[in-house]
């Protein structure tokens, strides 16, 4: 298969998956509560299961505004992509460092020459 292909099909399974999510986040009834995250879904679940429940520890720190919270994940996200750029790169340049290296000692090997001045 070419990677022209290859690329065509990848993007169009990328677009197919961003499709489904949207049609089955939107499918609930209740607007607020479309794209809800995974805590608040175990949190009712256990609500309704066990009532007397007692959580086992308290947030260290509530924001007080939802702006402020994901703006706080926000910040924890691009720290954590910084990293994951910061390991992949220093993985890619290691990648190519024996060929940068075997360069530059047969560039050092070669004799220098110099004509004797009259």
């Amino acid at each position: 298969m070419k990677k022209s292909t290859t690329n065509v099909l990848l993007a169009v399974a990328l677009v197919a998956l961003f499709a489904v999510s949207f049609i089955v986040g939107g499918a609930r009834t209740d607007p607020e509560e479309r794209f809800t995250g995974t805590d608040s879904a175990a949190t009712s679940q256990i609500e309704e299961a066990n009532p007397e429940y007692v959580p086992w520890f308290a947030p260290l720190f509530q924001p007080e505004s939802g702006e402020i919270e994901s703006g706080l994940f926000a910040l924890q996200a691009g720290i954590g992509g910084a990293v994951l750029g910061f390991a992949i790169g220093g993985l890619w340049g290691r990648r190519g460092a024996p060929l940068r290296d075997s360069g530059a000692k047969a560039a050092s090997i070669v004799p220098v020459t110099t004509e004797p001045t009259p």
